[in-house]
């Protein structure tokens, strides 16, 4: 991460906040014939459930939102939420291009049996000046019929808030929620500071591969593609920081960082979702790897994946998948 780091001394991380927040940007279950997979969505649920996460994200990039039929993804949250029983929260991306469409959505949304909806930056716009984009951001978050999270993929998204325009987005009470995925140590100590000024702004880690250097320096948590399966892992680095042993917590994340680059197809993520969802078939979770974004599952990949089911890689990285690890259903 570019953000600047910490020393991870004992003082400072008695200072973290006591409650961390780990948030699941969940794949989709999808059949062959890549309809929605209901029972798998079920025990997708589940698995959340007895991982001990605070909730998941729907349709998000690694939900595959962007190419799943619109009408399919309200038929998603809908089951979702009506297995879920409100164990966790559940929310969905709605990103658009303007905010009369996203605030359309998370109508549909909200009726469906939403508690959150997530908020990026527009896929496409014309004319895109700065206070065009500002003015989307506030007019979707303000008049929300749900509180909002806002998802900062930093130099992924081509139309940015700038770091003049944050201090007011963040100031909305609706904005209950940051997914900083930006590595920006500028943006952060903006959100921190937005933070001091008010009650219930929360802000996670997008970066999977940078969380024990996020919560050293301030984040509340993480919100990650891969939490359906490095959770575990996850929440070790978070108590062994809470611990205040930091070289412990490092390991730790070298160990998911590797794990995590076995199942997405090395450092250059080759096999990404389909890596995923080949792990979560061998868990039981998922019926099969489908996914409109067909990466590939090479050989290599599929034996890697395999080899985490076989000891000694088994006792570390699987176990705690099937037993759970905060308690959860």
């Amino acid at each position: 991460m570019n953000i600047q780091e910490n020393t991870g001394s004992k003082e400072e991380t008695d200072n973290m906040e006591s409650t961390f927040q780990l948030w699941s940007a969940t794949p989709t279950p999808l059949d062959e014939d890549l309809k929605l997979d209901f029972p798998s969505v079920g025990r997708m649920i589940d698995h959340h459930v007895a991982l001990g996460v605070n909730g998941l994200m729907l349709g998000g990039t690694c939900g595959e939102g962007s190419w799943i039929p619109f009408d399919e993804l309200v038929d998603l949250v809908k089951h979702a939420a009506e297995h879920n029983a409100r164990r966790i929260g559940i929310a969905v991306q709605v990103t658009d291009n303007s905010a009369s469409r996203m605030l359309a959505h998370i109508d549909r949304m909200a009726a469906a049996g939403a508690d959150y909806a997530v908020v990026a930056a527009p896929y496409f716009m014309m004319n895109a000046t700065p206070e065009r984009i500002f003015n989307i951001y506030h007019e979707t978050i303000e008049k929300s019929a749900l509180p909002v999270v806002c998802y900062d993929r930093g130099a992924g998204d081509r139309y940015q808030l700038t770091d003049e325009q944050w201090p007011e987005i963040l100031a909305l009470g609706n904005l209950v929620m940051i997914k900083d995925s930006s590595c920006s140590a500028e943006k952060a100590a903006i959100r921190r500071e937005a933070q001091r000024k008010r009650s219930g702004l929360t802000i996670l880690c997008g970066d999977e591969f940078g969380m024990t250097d996020a919560v050293i320096n301030g984040m509340n948590g993480g919100f990650l593609g891969g939490a359906i399966f490095n959770a575990p892992l996850v929440f070790s680095i978070f108590d062994d920081l809470r611990a205040g042993e930091l070289e412990r917590a490092r390991t730790t994340q070298q160990e998911m960082n590797e794990m995590m680059y076995t199942v997405y197809g090395g450092t250059s993520i080759t096999a990404w979702l389909t890596g995923e969802k080949y792990l979560m078939q061998k868990l039981g979770v998922f019926s099969s790897t489908a996914s409109y974004l067909e990466y590939p599952l090479s050989d290599e990949v599929r034996a890697g994946i395999d080899a985490l089911f076989e000891e000694p890689l088994r006792a570390r990285f699987i176990e705690p998948l099937l037993a759970g690890t905060r308690g959860g259903g």
